[in-house]
């Protein structure tokens, strides 16, 4: 490669990363997966090695020089008071082999003890407690300063507030804490950072996308951009619909300083103190044991319910890291990565097969969703034959067309996505794909909303809408319509018997058990046996809660908590449908929004010039004064905390509509009138108010939903993990790892009569 071929080639490469970066870190919505991303920069930092003056000419802001920054409009900004740095990563064993040879050679050792973590696949935060209490909650950023998260970080279930004031136990041959050095007598710094990674599972990744998707939003690649968007919502009641994780693991500024002296008797600590640690973590020495390790955690990670994406490798001894140092020291005042860690990433699996078509689903929302039809090919230990390809955007981005061949990888660990084509194995054959411009099920015109980058049948009557609106409204959580889904929903739709759900109280026995659910050259009758249980199912739904009847009319953004938090606050339908506390929570949303956009201080929309920065401030004092009156209002009002803004308004703008009106309408001619399960203001000074509970096992009597209900009307909060924040945990026969949990941390257990002695 000549000079100029270089200079060339380190200008695209620094501004193809800077993209990257930006959708990455600021957006959280990658168009490259790691692996790749990874590799342009490696191209970028060799290259710029290779040809230092050629990179110097273009200046020094090179991505390779500087931490990625994740800081975005509507935060504070927060200084780390220790910086937080990023890992170099390593591909293979050759590469970890010349990591250790760096060291041992700087020691003069080859024994290096070194401590190998699992990568959770997440993103990254700093928490500070102050005298043991969580004070505050920072992100990366730039890694010199964050924005500050704390109120969506305290939404997290398995994070405690307040550290357990007790020492860990000291390990063989080590002293955790001298007589000269020891903080207070309770354990706990008067100020500590804790570095960590928030998470998400892949079930909540799944459940969570395909909403976005029905609602025509872009969905998430995988779960670790979920997290991170999830991180920088605006309004801390979104962010607790979600459920969210917390693992810690780093140590960050300590006053005084903790004198904890290796990552083995770091992890101690976090534990002693009642915190979230990492599992599969193991203490080696030397690096093939380190690489031993690694292979085992690849072993077992696909059986993992979280995404890791790799090892991290570290040096365990606290005075060897500081000898290593970083690098980037010595050449400007920010460390950029430590020299005695590393990541081991692993490379995602991945598949080559055909496409041999693209269909397109039609969903209960009207979205289209096309899907690639597979020759059947193995992946992540399953046969895969369909993959999504998300929207139009996407098929058009990859330029996908049928009878390519092309590359599959599971997103998440669940989700088969097509992740690239390869171009050499085209044929002529392959034609650009052109999508539908009508529905394919019921052929009206197909319609875009700005601002989506989904394509709709804006038909309410399409034939596909109406089946999977009715297999929705019969699941469990909802109306809980035995056997009404799937084919039956399909025979109904089909002959015109059923067109919304509210058309679902005028079926009768008789007619119903006539139904043909088979065709007329092979008919299969539903029978009035089966048809029976259906309309007492039916019969039933009247008698559901306000909950429930909220989840049927099926609203965008409401899913089963927000909407029993929804019916809490409102008590009845009619309360609901004239709601106050929705449309302010409306307007709030719309408040924190233009605060973001229109801020004096804004680094993506910076003032044009000092009057309108002027004018900018006015109005900022202006909003910030409606939103403080706003917020003062929600408050003041039981159970509105816990309803988020986008939950507000779509549930508002359904009231106030024709198909809201028409709803409440029908419902009243029907004698449908529920009332919430639980009320927001007897909650708030219930028998369990403030406590959290989690249930394990199965309960002699209570199911697992009747016993959320109990706890929740009483006040009480439903976990999924035991943490040292869980005040009881209610278990059943067959309990598991959640029980041993418990124990382990002292968390008070309960059998069934014990709850309904609480609740009583």
């Amino acid at each position: 490669m000549t000079s100029t071929d270089a200079l060339s080639r380190i200008e695209a490469l620094r501004a193809e990363v800077a993209a990257h970066d930006e959708r990455y870190y600021r957006e959280a919505r990658p168009l490259l997966a790691d692996f790749d991303y990874d590799r342009l920069k490696r191209e970028l930092a060799d290259l710029e090695a290779a040809f230092p003056a050629e990179a110097a000419a273009l200046g020094t802001a090179s991505p390779t020089r500087r931490v990625g920054d994740d800081r975005s409009e509507g935060f504070v900004r927060r200084k780390h008071r220790l910086a937080m740095t990023t890992l170099d990563n390593t591909y293979n064993d050759s590469e970890l082999r010349d990591f250790h040879a760096r060291l041992a050679k700087l020691f003069g050792r080859d024994d290096l003890a070194y401590s190998v973590e699992p990568k959770i696949d997440g993103a990254s935060i700093s928490l500070t407690y102050e005298n043991g209490r969580l004070v505050r909650a920072v992100t990366r950023g730039d890694g010199e300063e964050g924005d500050d998260v704390t109120d969506n970080v305290k939404t997290i279930a398995n994070l405690p507030h307040a550290l357990r004031s007790a020492p860990a136990a000291s390990t063989p041959g080590e002293d955790l804490f001298s007589a000269a050095t020891a903080p207070a007598a309770s354990g706990v710094p008067e100020l500590i950072e804790i570095r960590g990674e928030i998470f998400m599972r892949f079930e909540e990744f799944a459940r969570i996308n395909a909403a976005e998707q029905e609602a025509g939003s872009e969905p998430y690649a995988n779960p670790r951009n979920l997290a991170a968007g999830t991180l920088k919502l605006l309004d801390p009641a979104q962010v607790a619909t979600r459920v969210l994780e917390i693992v810690l693991y780093g140590l960050g500024a300590s006053e005084p300083s903790l004198p904890v002296t290796s990552q083995k008797a770091w992890h101690a600590q976090l534990a002693a103190w009642g915190l979230p640690t990492l599992e599969h973590r193991r203490d080696v020495v030397g690096v093939e044991s380190a690489l031993s390790a690694i292979r085992d955690l690849d072993a077992v990670r696909g059986g993992l319910p979280y995404a890791t994406d790799g090892a991290v490798v570290k040096l365990d001894d606290f005075a060897l890291q500081a000898r290593a140092g970083y690098r980037g020291e010595g050449q400007s005042a920010r460390k950029l990565s430590p020299r005695w860690a590393c990541a081991y990433k692993f490379a995602p699996e991945q598949a080559e097969t055909r496409l041999r078509a693209i269909s397109v689903q039609v969903g209960r929302t009207g979205v289209l969703t096309p899907v690639a039809e597979l020759e059947p090919v193995l992946v992540s230990g399953s046969t895969i034959i369909r993959a999504t390809l998300h929207n139009s955007d996407e098929i058009a981005r990859k330029d996908i067309r049928a009878g390519d061949f092309v590359t599959i990888e599971k997103a998440g660990e669940i989700i088969p996505v097509v992740v690239s084509v390869n171009l050499v194995k085209r044929t002529p054959e392959c034609v650009p794909y052109v999508f539908p411009t009508t529905c394919p099920e019921c052929a009206t015109p197909v319609v875009r909303v700005e601002g989506e980058v989904a394509i709709r049948c804006p038909n309410a009557a399409c034939p596909a809408q109406l089946v999977n609106r009715l297999d929705y409204v019969a699941g469990r959580a909802v109306l809980d319509l035995e056997s009404l889904g799937g084919v039956v929903a399909e025979a109904l739709v089909r002959t015109g018997a059923v067109r919304d759900v509210f058309d679902l109280f005028a079926l009768e026995p008789g007619s119903l058990g006539a139904l043909n659910l088979g065709t007329v050259e092979n008919p299969r009758i539903l029978g009035v046996k089966n048809a029976t249980k259906i309309v007492e199912a039916i019969s039933r739904a009247r008698e559901h809660d306000l909950g429930r009847w909220l989840l049927a009319l099926q609203i965008r953004d409401v899913g089963g908590a927000t909407a029993q938090d929804i019916a809490a606050t409102h008590g009845t339908l009619a309360g609901l449908a004239d709601s106050q506390i929705l449309p302010r929570l409306a307007r709030l949303a719309d408040v924190v929004a233009e605060m973001a956009e229109i801020s004096p201080r804004s680094r993506l929309n910076p003032p044009k010039d000092e009057a309108d920065r002027l004018a900018r401030a006015a109005r900022y004092a202006a909003l910030a004064g409606e939103k403080a009156e706003l917020e003062a209002h929600r408050e003041r009002t039981p159970g509105a905390e816990k309803i988020g803004y986008e939950a507000a308004r779509h549930t508002h703008a359904f009231f106030v509509s024709e198909r809201g009106r028409h709803a409440v309408r029908r419902m009243a001619e029907l004698g449908i009138a529920p009332r919430a399960a639980r009320s927001a203001a007897a909650a708030a000074s219930g028998a369990l108010a403030g406590k959290t509970l989690v249930l394990t096992g199965t309960l002699p009597v209570l199911s697992r939903d009747e016993a959320r209900q109990l706890i929740e009307a009483a006040g009480g909060k439903v976990s999924g993990s035991v943490s040292a924040k869980t005040h009881y945990v209610v278990a059943g026969d067959e309990a598991g790892s959640k029980l041993d949990k418990a124990r382990a941390l002292g968390v008070t257990v309960l059998d069934e009569a014990g709850l309904r002695a609480m609740l009583s």
